[in-house]
């Protein structure tokens, strides 16, 4: 007979509470919501006792603005780390916003009692063809997700710790870093209660090095703020190594063991870097898998190639004829990291490499997913970029 996930859960469903960027809030409506869940045995996970008995899980400044966006500063046993809670809706609420109103998610509805692990099991692995593709080595990643969920290592998936699992499942960016968890710029995933997951902390949370409060960024003029980023870049080579991490985890998402993954959001305030001047990434909710994105959005309605834009970077094309958007997306993830880091690589550079630096700079810009042979020049030109970068740097103290 198989053996059952153990514990009885009712269904729940709840948002994360509100809180001002500036304030040191104590979400205690968030963590009270969170353990009285805990207690009952709808949900479990590995930071579930450090938060609702122990509690050596501590909230500290939030991050975040919106509802959708719950993430805080925090401290796990004395280790530094980010707290982030239930931080996306589904995907295809995301286009736009005016194709129907936001819909409450019901949480830990899945898997029911009664589920036996072999059942889980064929969930998960439903999810990930859906998600991902019928990737041949799916069975794989299933019995990875397993290891995770097994939070308290004791050999069996209760009911509370499947159920967290399969909430988490639902975001991108959490399925990335299961997926990702050996990768050197993926930031580490210290665990989970429920929705509510614990990842690394990032000493620097910008591309640039600077952030401000939110309500400042409002009134600095978009021009101005880029020449004060400018002013705030670490040394040439230093900036060159981080590069050189952005290009790595490009490499990381493209075509990786689990299938192609689309940056749909390329800004520099979703990367970070530690004090060694290695890149972390710090907000991948908008990093989605290639198939994924072209089963939301192919077939729907357009008037221009700008209603076919997920997030702000993976864009498709309106075919008028039809009036529906194509599934292709136009620009690879290089071109869109090459955009990114032109200015901030091309400022300051080395006067000896700086004319084949900007060619090679505008080659991966113009990269398009359409064109003949697109694999082997863009393994190509990100090739030459490290070369070319690492070249420069490997004998300075800055590397």
């Amino acid at each position: 007979m198989e053996k059952q996930l153990q514990i009885t859960a009712s269904r729940g469903s709840e948002q994360c509470s509100l809180h001002s960027e500036d304030s040191i809030p104590l979400p205690l409506t968030l963590k009270g919501l969170k353990c009285d869940k805990y207690k009952t045995g709808v949900i479990d996970g590995p930071a579930c006792n450090s938060l609702c008995v122990t509690e050596t899980l501590y909230f500290g400044k939030c991050l975040s603005t919106k509802p959708s966006n719950q993430m805080y500063l925090g401290i796990w046993d004395n280790l530094p780390g980010v707290v982030k809670c239930q931080m996306e809706q589904a995907l295809h609420l995301d286009f736009g916003t005016e194709l129907e109103p936001r819909k409450e998610i019901v949480l830990f509805d899945k898997p029911t009692r009664g589920t036996t692990v072999q059942k889980f099991k064929e969930m998960v692995y439903s999810l990930f063809k859906a998600k991902l593709g019928d990737q041949g080595n799916l069975s794989e990643l299933v019995n990875l997700i397993l290891t995770v969920a097994d939070g308290d290592k004791d050999g069996q998936v209760s009911l509370g710790e499947a159920k967290s699992t399969w909430a988490l499942l639902q975001l991108n960016e959490f399925l990335l870093m299961v997926i990702l968890q050996d990768k050197e710029h993926t930031p580490k995933l210290m665990g989970f209660c429920g929705d509510l997951y614990v990842m690394e902390s990032v000493e620097y949370t910008s591309l640039y090095g600077i952030s401000l409060p939110w309500v400042i960024e409002l009134f600095i003029p978009s021009g101005f703020r880029r020449s004060m980023d400018q002013l705030f870049t670490p040394s040439w080579p230093r900036k060159a190594k981080i590069a050189i991490g952005l290009l790595e985890f490009v490499e990381d998402v493209f075509h990786g063991p689990y299938g192609n993954f689309l940056m749909c959001d390329t800004s520099a305030k979703n990367l970070g870097y530690n004090d060694k001047y290695d890149l972390k990434m710090v907000d991948m909710r908008k990093i989605v898998p290639e198939t994924n994105l072209k089963e939301l959005i192919k077939d729907r309605h357009c008037e221009s190639d700008l209603d076919c834009v997920y997030g702000t970077d993976c864009r498709t094309s309106c075919d008028q004829s039809t009036m529906k958007c194509t599934s292709e997306v136009i620009q690879p993830n290089l071109a869109k990291a090459c955009q990114l880091l032109k200015d901030y690589l091309l400022r300051g550079a080395p006067s000896e490499i700086r004319e084949e630096l900007e060619k090679q700079l505008y080659s991966c810009i113009a990269l398009k997913v359409t064109a003949n042979q697109m694999e082997m020049e863009h393994s190509l030109i990100l090739n030459n970029l490290k070369t070319l970068l690492w070249k420069k740097i490997s004998y300075t103290n800055d590397s």
